[in-house]
């Protein structure tokens, strides 16, 4: 079996402009924030992101890097709206498909299946169709008749995810209580970029958890970066919580400010940065 352990700069230098990259994650949890860091300190731009949003969302949008977003919201959680994602879209510097969650969802399933759409109930009778006149219905076949939104499938050029720990075959386990639908994240992309806290031997994954824990398989996997405290601000439970001190820091902070203090050099001086922060 292939060794596919790379490093977080070697895994987005394979990203190319105007792509559309998932993140995994849910608004201020386990996001691959090591991963958007070094998609930050790449010339990358133009993107389409696919995102249950949080602060990924809002760092990309303030350096300019998105072209569109999909997202049924962007979130820290613990602050109810991403702030730095406010501000973009209020400057309108990024064009928007919002989506109710359950849409977002049977979008990566459809895309996770190679399928055009898939039917759900979830938007209608919402303002999503008003908002969004590009969105259509479908009508069972069946004796029901019953219409449906037909949720355009969400296909992904890449995917970037965070797990507890992986092997370096590509192999991802969460030990959290929720995972987040990263591996439909990785299943609807060309490519999938797996960070993770710990690369361990395989055997060992099966000593961590129940078999359902071992979330992400190799077989859709491209890329695994080791990348301790990879999470950070947001949560990677039971590793660590969110640091709510440094995520209060981030959102109140101006973003120029806040990119020359944390995001001017490498991992190591974001993470030497954070620990002296006022």
């Amino acid at each position: 079996m292939p060794d596919k352990t790379m490093t977080a700069d070697e895994a987005v230098s394979r990203l190319r402009d105007g792509m559309t990259v998932g993140i995994g994650g849910w608004g201020s949890r386990r996001k691959p924030m090591a991963l958007v860091r070094a998609l930050l300190r790449s010339g990358v731009t133009g993107l389409t992101v696919v995102s249950y949003g949080g602060p990924d969302v809002g760092m990309l949008a303030a350096a300019g890097r998105i072209r569109r977003l999909v997202a049924p919201f962007a979130t820290l959680d613990s602050i109810p709206l991403e702030p730095h994602f406010r501000a973009a879209r209020e400057r309108g510097e990024l064009d928007l498909m919002e989506v109710d969650e359950a849409m977002f969802l049977w979008g990566l399933r459809a895309a996770a299946n190679r399928l055009p759409f898939l039917p759900v109930r979830a938007g209608l009778g919402s303002d999503v169709m008003r908002v969004d006149p590009g969105l259509r219905t479908v009508t069972s076949p069946y004796d029901d008749g019953e219409t449906f939104v037909a949720m355009p499938a969400l296909r992904l050029d890449a995917a970037l995810v965070h797990v507890n720990r992986a092997d370096r075959r590509g192999n991802g386990q969460y030990l959290g209580p929720d995972p987040y639908f990263d591996d439909l994240f990785c299943e609807a992309a060309d490519t999938a970029y797996v960070s993770c806290e710990r690369i361990v031997d395989t055997a060992e994954l099966a000593k961590g958890g129940p078999p359902q824990s071992l979330l992400v398989k190799r077989h859709r996997v491209t890329g695994v970066i080791e990348a301790p405290g990879g999470a950070h601000f947001t949560s990677c439970a039971p590793d660590y919580g969110r640091d709510e001190e440094f995520q209060r820091t981030y959102a109140t902070t101006p973003w120029p400010e806040f990119a020359a203090r944390y995001l001017g050099g490498d991992e190591q001086t974001y993470r030497a940065a954070v620990g002296r922060r006022p």
